[in-house]
């Protein structure tokens, strides 16, 4: 008999299917036996009658534990009271593989434990419908871009300067030189755009901040769109445009991961454009008016990012910041100097920032000066200077923090929930 996936039973009701998977739970009722299966795709109950199993087979059912790998066979018939809708009558039951003393059992865990043995915690079912969202948000970005004519360029992982200060690098020995774990791809991006106009990089990124927050990982993933002939304002609208898009797609797709999840959809649903854009200058105001101790030109902390959020139900940009607050290679407002074209997008719901970008400087002269201000080594940027030297154009792009993001739509407390494997200060394995 061919398997069937649990994701596809709706379309062979009434008819017999093999389900290969593993006992996520059991329970018993005099002569009757309810397994709950799951194969990855989705949860059925399988229900056992003592006089339809031969005896043997049966009495194997009472020997089953959770997580053990099985193989049930039975017709399958619609059933609302059951989990997914449909129900199979069991008729043939195998067991794979063993579990003995599974670790992760119905009772409560501490947060430690748990991801000690996250992978084990993956199977349970908040995790595995977090997980399944991040899928459709990482097939929705790529479907954005690639509808749009962008082109997917990939980055290098080891790079030999910083690109988002240098406080935060990982450091490695290559070949007996010094190399970084990328910060960002976004220099790459810019060279890309040159070539083929609009570009997007899509990977890993590593940030040795010593943090410890809910919002923060040392490995996460990035993605990075650059559009040449691009200025901050269109920038800003591609960024809407884009976070819609998103939203939208998991609204769509992903219902019962986020009924799973219990989210509040009603606070999605609401996320569509045109966003709310206030300037470095009106969040300032707005935070003094909110009684914070906010330093004019200082970045924003956690605490000024939630507290500007609170006045908005949608993403709100913030456009315009001080240039001293913000990266060497921002082009500076031609009306206000002492202004970068940067913007940060805060997410509600005490989320932070999920996008930052800019439109980037494209005069040589001026971006040569940048670097040396801020004590970059002109050797590492010779190929990024190039592209100022020919056919430099005005050019913008940002980059997107995907689990930040995940964690938003799943209204998952801490961002280590949103990627399978979190890398964060004090925690490498498993």
């Amino acid at each position: 008999m061919k398997q069937t996936y649990i994701e596809d039973i709706a379309s062979h009701d009434g008819e017999a299917v093999e389900i290969r998977g593993w006992l996520y739970n059991a329970r018993s009722s005099g002569k009757l036996r309810f397994l709950l299966v799951r194969d990855g795709t989705g949860l059925i109950q399988a229900v056992a009658f003592k006089k339809d199993l031969p005896e043997e087979m049966f009495n194997l059912i009472d020997q089953l534990t959770q997580e053990c790998s099985i193989i049930v066979r039975g017709s399958i018939h619609a059933d609302q009271r059951a989990p997914g809708g449909y129900e199979m009558s069991l008729q043939y039951i195998e067991k794979v593989g063993g579990a003995v003393d599974y670790p992760i059992t119905p009772k409560e865990h501490g947060v430690n434990f748990l991801i000690d043995h996250r992978h084990l915690w993956l199977r349970s079912s908040k995790q595995h419908a977090a997980l399944r969202i991040r899928h459709e948000v990482v097939s929705a970005i790529r479907d954005f871009f690639n509808q749009r004519g962008f082109i997917n360029l990939d980055a290098p992982i080891f790079t030999p300067a910083a690109c988002e200060g240098t406080t935060t690098l990982f450091e490695v020995d290559y070949f007996n030189d010094k190399a970084y774990l990328t910060q960002s791809g976004q220099l790459y991006m810019e060279a890309g755009a040159m070539a083929f106009g609009k570009v997007y990089c899509f990977g890993p990124t590593f940030r040795a901040e010593k943090s410890k927050t809910r919002r923060h990982l040392t490995e996460f993933w990035m993605v990075e769109p650059e559009v040449a002939y691009m200025d901050l304002d269109g920038l800003m609208e591609l960024s809407e445009d884009f976070i819609s898009y998103i939203i939208e797609r998991a609204l769509e797709n992903r219902k019962e991961e986020l009924k799973t999840l219990e989210r509040d959809t009603s606070k999605l649903e609401n996320i569509k454009p045109p966003f709310p854009r206030i300037t470095y200058d009106e969040a300032h105001k707005l935070l003094i008016e909110k009684n914070f101790n906010f330093r004019y030109g200082d970045d924003l902390g956690a605490p000024e990012e939630s507290a500007i959020s609170e006045s908005f139900d949608k993403p709100v940009m913030i456009h315009r910041w001080p240039a001293e607050a913000k990266a060497f290679y921002m082009k500076r407002d031609e009306d206000r100097p002492e202004l970068a074209l940067g913007m940060d997008m805060i997410a509600p719901e005490d989320v932070g920032e999920i996008i930052g970008g800019s439109q980037r400087e494209d005069d040589y002269d001026i971006i040569l000066q940048r670097i040396k201000e801020h004590g970059l080594p002109l050797e590492a940027f010779d190929w990024y200077l190039d592209l100022r030297r020919y056919g430099s154009v005005p050019h913008s792009g940002f980059g997107l923090g995907l689990e930040r993001t995940i964690g938003w739509i799943c209204g998952t407390p801490h961002i280590r929930e949103t990627i399978p494997f979190p890398r964060m200060m004090y925690r490498i394995r498993p």
